[in-house]
């Protein structure tokens, strides 16, 4: 093990002072099942993973783009965070290579799974935060996620439907659109969920996908069309 954490260091271009953060940062829950004298997997990781990606990111577009509003701030930052785009880097720092998964979990696509992987991601930076500091973390994701902001904001795949049905509600003076999973379904590996967007306790729209985001985006994107036509 320690040598494919050397090898996954080399990958991320980061050194571990505890090798054990970083193990436990690609330890999925599943592989718990399969291995228990591991006893944590890389949900606590991920947790305060995405608290400092949000903060660093937030603090890097309040300070690079003075001239954007907080509706502007908050539509570009959702775009840089969200799922597809955090799998994208996942993969391109090799993190499928290096990911623990049960049998079942691997067998069926979990090491190509964007939700997954995003997760991943999210928990790598948490370990990072802990086992150095804020700037080291922050420089992490400056490098690896900031450097190709550009091609982020042009890019015509990660349009946020969220910020963008967000803005078009409050512009006619409605209250911020809330999200609720109504259901899921399929294995844990590969389950499906489906969400649906309230204005005002009126549910709008409905919509599904492969991670809760992915189910509010479609929700999103639905109901945008359906006030777009009627507003």
């Amino acid at each position: 093990m320690t040598q494919t954490l050397i090898e996954l260091e080399k990958a991320l271009q980061t050194a571990f002072k505890n090798k054990a953060l970083l193990q436990t940062a690609i330890t999925h829950r599943s592989y718990l099942n399969e291995h228990k004298k591991i006893e944590q997997s890389n949900e606590r990781l991920e947790f305060l993973g995405d608290a400092v990606l949000e903060l660093v990111v937030s603090q890097y577009l309040y300070s690079e783009y003075p001239e954007y509003c907080e509706g502007k701030l908050t539509n570009l930052r959702s775009k840089i965070v969200q799922t597809k785009t955090l799998a994208s880097l996942a993969k391109k720092l090799q993190l499928p290579e290096f990911l623990l998964l049960s049998k079942g979990e691997k067998e069926g696509g979990g090491n190509n799974n964007d939700s997954l992987l995003a997760d991943t991601l999210e928990a790598v930076i948490g370990a990072i935060f802990i086992d150095q500091n804020m700037e080291v973390a922050a420089d992490f994701i400056k490098k690896h996620l900031l450097a190709d902001i550009s091609i982020i904001i042009s890019n015509e795949l990660v349009i946020d439907y969220k910020s963008n049905f967000q803005e078009l509600v409050q512009s006619k003076g409605h209250s911020t659109p809330l999200y609720k999973v109504v259901s899921s379904s399929g294995p844990d590996h590969d389950k499906t969920f489906v969400s649906a967007v309230f204005v005002d306790d009126a549910q709008v729209s409905q919509g599904s996908g492969k991670s809760k985001q992915a189910a509010q985006q479609a929700a999103a994107k639905v109901a945008l069309e359906k006030w777009s036509k009627l507003k």
